[in-house]
């Protein structure tokens, strides 16, 4: 399985990446997924989010789940870009890509690994509260 992990303070360029896509002739599916910043945590309004990671122990765990993913399904490549940093609203602060012969496949891969990742990967969110304006 192909895999490539990005975790970066960059803007996340979905049309780069769109067009970087390779996969062979076997594959019938591709699935994406874009994690775009809310306006609101808990109940309150937020300018953005700011994530903060354990990137020597992030990388493990993501290609821990990588491996565990390619015992579990027929993925030809996942790719996956996580952003660092301050994430504004509106801004994507995650994309993954599953490629797989079929679409059940792809998406279940692409809904385990995203579960997954929120829950073993070292990467923090600290909610950027709103100011009031007077």
């Amino acid at each position: 399985m192909i895999r490539q992990l990005i975790i970066t303070h960059d803007p996340i360029d979905e049309t780069a990446l769109l067009a970087d896509r390779k996969m062979s002739a076997g594959m019938g599916a591709v699935v994406y997924f874009l994690g775009v910043v809310r306006g609101e945590e808990d109940g309150q309004a937020i300018t953005a989010i700011e994530y903060e990671a354990f990137q020597k122990m992030a990388e493990h765990q993501f290609n821990l789940l990588f491996e565990a993913m390619a015992k579990r399904w027929p993925i030809e490549s996942v790719r996956l870009v996580h952003r660092i940093g301050v994430v504004k609203v509106n801004e994507p602060s995650l994309w993954v890509e599953i490629v797989a012969p079929h679409r059940g496949e792809a998406f279940a891969a692409c809904q385990w690994l995203i579960d997954e990742m929120k829950r073993v990967v070292p990467i923090w969110k600290r909610p950027v509260a709103s100011t009031a304006v007077g």
